[in-house]
């Protein structure tokens, strides 16, 4: 009995040893694969070689790259699917998104830090737009605010919808890709706790007057007012804070 007990010991260790190597390299090619991209400055857009060419150039085996490049797609570096050649991928909130999501129901991170975060972005960014919005982008921030004001009292989900576009379209105004991508990570989260914060707004007045400070820093962005944009932004979490407290979220 103490045989077969080494012996199966024995096969179990050697079975979690070869897929920690097995780990460890597909880890290594994936870093190799991302070095191959930077080296040969490649863009967003631009064909990768394929599996097997990698796996010839990095000297593995076809399953590790097609492994290593799994694991870049899933975190958004490359794009692969629809019996396509791989290509390199342009900034995106999807893999950051999951994390965050993923952290806040771990509890390792609660809504109001997330919150806190959002309005240190934010602050920013109302102001940035402020600055550099286009003309096109001025527009559509007071047509979003228009299309809330519309569905206030019909149409719920529609007003969240319009709500997190705005604030994405405020990113994007910001002329700074990089706050896209922050601001559009918390889409996941701000869906799950918007519901939330509209219940608490009991009054149709209430909910209203939440559109009408979206409209205020929509109109302070268009008349590139950075002070006054600030403020209004500062008033909007100041408000959507004290409602989600109320309701019992932290």
């Amino acid at each position: 009995m103490d045989e077969y007990y080494r012996m199966g010991k024995a096969i179990i260790q050697k079975e979690t040893l070869d897929e920690q190597k097995s780990a460890s390299l597909v880890e290594r090619t994936m870093s190799d694969i991302r070095k191959f991209i930077h080296d040969r400055e490649l863009m967003t857009g631009d064909v990768l070689p394929t599996e097997t060419a990698f796996a010839t150039q990095l000297g593995v085996s076809r399953t590790v790259a097609r492994e290593a490049l799994r694991g870049l797609a899933a975190l958004r570096i490359i794009e692969v699917g629809n019996g396509r050649r791989a290509r390199v991928a342009g900034p995106t909130a999807e893999a950051l998104s999951v994390i965050i999501e993923h952290t806040v129901y771990t509890r390792q991170l609660s809504v109001a830090q997330i919150q806190d975060v959002r309005r240190t972005l934010e602050m920013r960014t109302v102001s940035l737009a402020a600055l550099h919005r286009s003309d096109r982008q001025a527009m559509e921030m007071l047509d979003v605010v228009a299309g809330m004001e519309e569905a206030v009292e019909r149409d719920s989900h529609r007003v969240r919808d319009l709500d997190i576009r705005f604030h994405e379209l405020i990113a994007q105004a910001s002329g700074n890709p990089i706050y896209s991508v922050l601001i559009n990570s918390f889409r996941i989260i701000t869906r799950q706790t918007w519901d939330i914060g509209w219940q608490a707004r009991a009054t149709p007045e209430n909910r209203l007057e939440n559109i009408k400070c979206h409209e205020r820093i929509a109109r302070a962005i268009a008349s590139r007012e950075a002070v006054r944009a600030e403020s209004a932004m500062s008033e909007h979490f100041d408000s959507s804070f004290m409602v989600l407290l109320k309701a019992g979220v932290n």
